[in-house]
């Protein structure tokens, strides 16, 4: 099981990223903010270092958009406690150390792998 991550760790985690300028592992994302994982994409250049799930914690479904913003907005807050953060796992790049968050999306008729870049200045 990942280790659980509190918000100081996460910001510690976003602040550790480097730059993933030309890395041929991850740098054909994109991801500022949720996005389908690309089918081309090899999710085996990941490795899980964390998550934000809290075994026990009650459910919640509600999404935190104080400005306006959606699911999708590039500058929709990383509130680590709505969701989808609070289902979300944290991974990194094994070649550049670039941090994402990923989680599984179930619909009614299928399955989308989701990810998105983490940011420190989104962190909330």
């Amino acid at each position: 099981m990942p280790k659980e991550l509190n918000r100081s760790e996460l910001l510690e985690i976003a602040n550790s990223t480097h730059s993933k300028a030309n890395c041929p592992q991850c740098g054909s994302l994109s991801c500022v903010g949720w996005e389908t994982v690309p089918g081309s994409f090899d999710l085996s250049c990941l490795k899980p270092i964390g998550t934000l799930r809290i075994e026990g914690a009650p459910e919640c479904w509600e999404e935190d958009h104080p400005d306006g913003t959606n699911l999708w907005s590039e500058n929709a807050p990383i509130s680590i406690q709505f969701h989808p953060y609070n289902r979300s796992d944290v991974y990194e790049c094994k070649e550049c150390g670039s941090k994402y968050l990923r989680y599984t999306e179930y619909g009614g008729y299928y399955i989308d792998e989701r990810i998105r870049a983490l940011d420190p200045k989104l962190i909330s």
